[in-house]
């Protein structure tokens, strides 16, 4: 992203579609929202940190910016060396054909050198599976980071012991995206994971259990974004279906429901009251819910919230 870029982004203070000054940067997905009209304004933004000056070449060496940066994703947090397997140099030339028979055998050497014994394996293979679920399912970088960490704390305390690797790391997946905020179901990671829904709950539960982890309950809000892009709902829909959902939580009507359902339900009404009409099936389909469980939701809070839909 260039600097003029940089400086537009910074001096971007109204929407272009409902001309709003509430604007929020949303820090975790990387992008610029409206608040009213829910319009995504500008998406991956790089946060270039605290700002520097150099007065020598000394300081500018320190000061020096570069490289790729550590990662938990990486069983050895993409500090070491690496010998890539193509036959070039790091200038793109090939390599001599007398040099190749060396290069295999250093290549080799360096590759036995990362993981030297087993508990570096165990994180391997523990990462590897959580970087495929978790590109599978769509994931951001941030939970992602979290799931790792969560499935390092696991296996410093030797939770994985007599347990299946990709069974804790089903569960890290899981206990991540509830801290982050981007809740996925037992189900959704059990299909992507082909691991027993049982099998991901049960590891969940120890691994929460004895790391600590201070989970809130999820809420019906943090289900909204998705399924109205799963649909092909505009920003418009989202904001309202917000404003349902607030409205019956302060009702206490949401207490003790499936955050799913409501959210589902909510999103119905909503999108019938904005003259963005989706039927009860595809916003079944999308949730993981029954149209049955969707009607009886909609009609609950459309009478005691007392708002009328004509169908």
């Amino acid at each position: 992203m260039t600097s003029k870029k940089k400086q537009k982004i910074e001096e971007t203070t109204i929407c272009p579609k409902c001309k709003s000054t509430h604007l929020n940067r949303d820090n975790y997905r990387a992008e610029l929202v409206c608040d009213d009209c829910g319009l995504v304004i500008e998406e991956n933004l790089i946060d270039y940190g605290p700002e520097w000056r150099a007065f020598d070449s000394e300081q500018r060496e320190k000061r020096s910016r570069v490289g790729a940066p550590m990662t938990y994703m990486i069983h050895d947090k993409g500090l070491s060396t690496m010998i890539d397997w193509k036959n070039r140099d790091s200038y793109g030339k090939s390599i001599p054909t007398r040099n190749k028979a060396q290069i295999y055998r250093l290549r080799r050497w360096q590759k036995r050198i990362r993981i030297s014994n087993a508990a570096e394996r165990n994180l391997m293979i523990a990462l590897s599976a959580l970087d495929r679920m978790s590109s599978a399912m769509g994931l951001p970088r941030n939970v992602r980071e979290t799931a790792a960490m969560i499935y390092r704390k696991a296996a410093l305390k030797n939770l994985v012991r007599g347990r299946s690797i990709e069974d804790v790391a089903a569960a890290a997946l899981y206990a991540a995206c509830r801290q982050c905020h981007a809740p996925r179901t037992l189900d959704e990671i059990s299909k992507i994971a082909n691991i027993p829904r049982r099998n991901i709950g049960r590891n969940y539960r120890f691994v929460s259990r004895e790391l600590r982890l201070k989970l809130m309950p999820t809420l019906p809000e943090d289900y909204i974004s998705r399924f109205c892009s799963g649909l092909k709902l505009n920003g418009e829909v989202k904001v309202k279906a917000t404003e349902i959902l607030k409205e019956a939580e302060g009702n206490e009507i949401t207490n003790g429901q499936n955050p799913i359902s409501i959210a589902a339900a909510s999103l119905y009404i909503a999108s019938v009251l904005c003259g963005e009409r989706r039927t009860q099936s595809e916003i079944a389909n999308e949730a993981g819910v029954t149209e049955v469980t969707i009607r009886n939701h909609y009609k609950n809070l459309a009478e005691k919230l007392d708002i009328e839909i004509t169908l």
